[in-house]
């Protein structure tokens, strides 16, 4: 080649230093909420019907259960609505919290790519899980309004309150679980057993209200049966409670939260190298 011909051609282009791709954290959360709906509801039959029908069935089964035993439920006249206002929110909150807690071992392998760090796993996780149960209660209600036929005057107010409550106690919950499930593998164990009761002990059967002092005292320090309780004056106008404190719930999610935050960012490279 000729010194002519050398200074025709273009200046080699070296590859940029350092340069970010515009939107990476987008890009990689959207990335982890297609690659989980696609695992989560792709490969099984019926895909989200089945999201519908689990929570769906349970109030059935109380409703049914307990109207053979009771004339009319403790508000209302309508077992399906008193059970759904009661199952629904309590639902959020345990599949978010347990969904969040296995954000960083669902996408371990991707968190080896620089690109994805564990936070986009936890806020996909979060909006997925967030939006699909949202969806849920939403068709539940709609479904269960329309074929009851009952007349109810719903204040939105304690409504938006209690399911942002309960998507804050499952987030907060969910990732200090997140952190102590992949410091201490025994913690999955510990904590499913401690959280047993936590199904009676939310106010789903029954009014805490009408319980004696002792037992809403204890009740009391259970976040969840504040929520649960919110929610049902949302829908039962009548029905007011002075055993709701939202500033403890408020609290609990947000100690929960940071905690879980500060474990997890310091220690998020040791629970994906030991498991």
């Amino acid at each position: 080649m000729s010194a002519d011909q050398a200074q025709s051609l273009p200046p080699v282009q070296r590859p940029a230093q350092g340069v970010k791709r515009s939107f990476a954290s987008f890009r990689a959360i959207s990335a982890l909420i297609l690659r989980e709906m696609s695992t989560r509801y792709g490969r099984s039959p019926g895909g989200y019907v089945w999201a519908i029908m689990e929570p769906l069935g349970g109030i059935l089964l109380l409703s049914l259960g307990f109207s053979l035993v009771m004339r009319t439920p403790d508000l209302g006249n309508s077992f399906l609505l008193f059970y759904a206002t009661g199952v629904l929110p309590f639902s959020l909150y345990v599949t978010l919290s347990g969904n969040v807690m296995r954000s960083l071992l669902f996408s371990k392998s991707l968190l080896q790519y620089p690109a994805v760090t564990w936070a986009d796993a936890v806020i996909a996780r979060f909006i997925l899980t967030a939006l699909t149960q949202l969806m849920v209660m939403f068709i539940l209600i709609a479904g269960i309004l329309l074929v009851t036929k009952t007349r109810v005057i719903l204040e939105f107010n304690p409504i938006v309150i209690s399911v942002l409550l309960s998507m804050l106690l499952g987030t907060g919950v969910g990732v200090l679980n997140c952190a102590m499930f992949g410091l201490f593998p025994v913690w999955a164990q510990v904590w499913s057993i401690v959280n047993r009761p936590l199904f009676i002990a939310s106010g789903i059967f029954f009014l805490i209200d009408n319980m004696p002092s002792a037992v809403q005292n204890v009740l009391w320090w259970n976040p969840v049966a504040h929520v649960v309780s919110l929610m049902r004056t949302g829908f039962y106008p009548t029905y007011r409670t002075e055993f709701v404190n939202i500033t403890f719930v408020l609290t609990v999610g947000i100690v929960t939260l940071f905690l879980g935050i500060v474990l997890v960012k310091r220690y998020h490279r040791d629970i994906l190298n030991n498991r």
